[in-house]
């Protein structure tokens, strides 16, 4: 029998367990002080000071029969911060020497198994059968298996649709799910349509994830990466005609659907959230695009005699690519002022589940991750973004709001109070010049490298 012990628990790790299980009303009244774990972390724990109070609590977590991590017993009111560790630990102790892996509660029916094929292998998209057998995505499917047991799945297609063509939505879908959750939002999941209906301070938004689809005679490659060089030289060819007709096109199909006259959608902000999935690596370059097709401008640059950075925009009526074209500006479209703003990431991909994954304890002995990429350079006269790479391991704190941008419609019937958004980028349209407010640490674009070890 193993001797029980109780250890500190990183709290990456213990958010990556448990952290979908915490209600966004607990930091209105109470502040975590310390995470644990017993010897095979079927028992956790957080200690927490009531804030309100001013004593401790301590609540003991362990798997539901669903899988889920959830309150098994609890202890509050309690004077001092050491009679409260021992507390925890009479309690972890009781919990663990009972002998259960989990604890049945009665009311929460099995969580979704993402990863059991329900599809025959032949008709599996390329990129599931890799996240769920290689060895180098192995920390993005343990984090994806410890976020499904708290996800509800309102249409009952999400697991059917994620193992074949469905993949790159219904990812894109998962990843929006924990970025709401990180920023502590209330989340109702009872309709259909839009995707989310987020609350907090009494405000609500709606959110809708849309994608641009892949081209369909370019099928994904098993994460095979195109050349660097060959990427730019697609961008400087797609990226002012053909990639803002790819971005329009799904756009303008989820303004036609009318969400805000949904009764619940009435009167709140209605937010489309977008990523592209149109070609390999394609998110490296294709946000710029995006810009330009939503307000209508691109911009050109120039440094003057003071050696001060000059920005100058340049109007866009439209956007011609072979027999298509469509009108620039779809903020400026007709009803386009029922859409709030447009929420776009170029990171939100699998490598992203992997990264948080990794640094959550989630690895392969022989398998390093390397991280590459561009972030935005704050001094006023900079023109291109500088440069950043590292090791990914338990000592990285990438957060789901990492890269993620809002652009605001200027012409919102129902604008988004940016107050519910803290940690991400805000951009809004002024005087035909686009304003941001950007975290310290904003990536423009990045791609992770796994390496494998050799003994």
């Amino acid at each position: 029998m193993t001797e029980f012990s109780i250890q500190p628990l990183d709290p990456k790790r213990f958010d990556a367990l448990a952290g979908h299980a915490r209600s966004p009303a607990a930091a209105y009244i109470s502040q975590e002080l310390g995470w644990f774990a017993n010897h095979d972390e079927t028992v956790l724990a957080t200690l927490l000071l009531d804030t309100v109070d001013g004593d401790f609590a301590v609540i003991i977590l362990a798997r539901d029969e669903g899988g889920r991590f959830r309150c098994i017993d609890l202890g509050c009111s309690i004077e001092t911060e050491q009679e409260a560790l021992a507390h925890m630990e009479r309690l972890m102790r009781w919990h663990s020497n009972v002998g259960f892996i989990d604890f049945t509660q009665g009311d929460a029916g099995e969580g979704i198994d993402l990863f059991n094929p329900i599809i025959p292998e032949n008709k599996q998209h390329p990129y599931f059968v890799q996240l769920n057998s290689s060895e180098a995505f192995y920390p993005a499917k343990s984090l994806i298996n410890e976020i499904m047991p708290h996800f509800t799945d309102v249409d009952g297609n999400f697991c059917e649709q994620f193992q074949t063509t469905g993949f790159d939505a219904r990812l894109w879908e998962l990843y929006i799910h924990s970025y709401l959750h990180e920023e502590e939002l209330f989340m109702d999941k009872q309709y259909q349509s839009p995707d989310f209906l987020v609350t907090k301070y009494a405000k609500q938004v709606a959110i809708e994830a849309v994608t641009v689809g892949r081209k369909s005679d370019n099928p994904p490659k098993y994460f095979k990466s195109k050349e660097p060089l060959e990427v730019i030289e697609k961008a400087d060819k797609d990226i002012y005609d053909s990639m803002p007709i790819r971005f329009g096109s799904p756009l303008y199909s989820k303004l036609q659907k009318k969400y805000w006259e949904l009764e619940h959608v009435k009167n709140i902000p209605l937010v489309f959230a977008i990523a592209d999935f149109h070609d390999d690596m394609s998110m490296l370059w294709s946000s710029s695009s995006l810009i330009f097709y939503l307000y209508g401008y691109r911009y050109e640059h120039y440094y003057d005699e003071d050696k001060k950075l000059v920005i100058k925009p340049v109007k866009i009526e439209k956007h011609t690519a072979g027999d298509k074209e469509i009108p620039s500006g779809f903020f400026f479209q007709p009803n386009a002022e029922n859409v709030s703003a447009v929420v776009t990431s170029s990171i939100g991909t699998i490598s992203k589940f992997n990264r948080l994954g990794r640094q959550a304890g989630f690895k392969s002995d022989n398998v390093k991750m390397m991280r590459v990429g561009t972030y935005h350079d704050h001094d006023p006269n900079a023109s291109t973004p500088k440069k950043f790479n590292y090791i990914v391991d338990e000592t990285c704190n990438e957060m789901w709001a990492e890269g993620l941008s809002m652009y605001h419609n200027p012409n919102a019937a129902n604008p988004v109070p940016e107050e519910l958004f803290p940690s991400i980028a805000h951009h809004h349209f002024r005087d035909e010049q686009i304003v941001s407010s950007l975290p310290d640490f904003h990536p423009y674009e990045s791609f992770t490298i796994n390496m494998r070890t050799t003994k």
